[in-house]
């Protein structure tokens, strides 16, 4: 699963006035939004997320400065660097993620596929891998 996840360039539209960047519905994105959030002021050294999600899809964009997502899908781990605006990265349901080496000044935006619902949250780890773990007993 991990191997298929992948940085997406958006469309960029040069100008000497300014760039332009947009991002549609199921067209750039495989779902359609029905949120957005934004991590913003990160302290140097802290880590952000530490989470998955059993439904929701994210697609993450760093709008300004740079960081890291590390995910992990049970099995195997890799590390992303967004550092363009013009690039995004589609997280799909029950993929671990944790973001760090924010930049100063960095600004993590994230399109959501669902509203916020708690209950969509593994925040433990071993109940991550758990979950994992069942549904690969099912899909057997």
């Amino acid at each position: 699963m991990i191997d298929k996840i992948k940085i997406v360039k958006l469309p960029r539209i040069e100008d000497p006035r300014g760039n332009l960047t947009f991002i549609e519905n199921s067209r750039h994105i495989p779902f359609n939004i029905k949120r957005v959030f934004y991590l913003y002021d990160v302290p140097g050294g802290a880590l952000r997320a530490g989470h998955a999600l059993r439904e929701c899809h994210q697609f993450l964009v760093a709008m300004s400065g740079s960081f890291d997502v590390v995910l992990d899908d049970g099995h195997k781990r890799k590390r992303f660097h967004l550092n363009r605006s013009y690039f995004g990265l589609h997280i799909p349901p029950l993929i671990w993620r944790e973001i760090d080496n924010f930049s100063s000044g960095s600004v993590c935006m994230a399109l959501a596929s669902e509203y916020y619902e708690g209950n969509d949250y593994y925040r433990d780890y071993k109940d991550f891998l758990s979950a994992i773990k069942a549904k690969q007993r099912k899909d057997k």
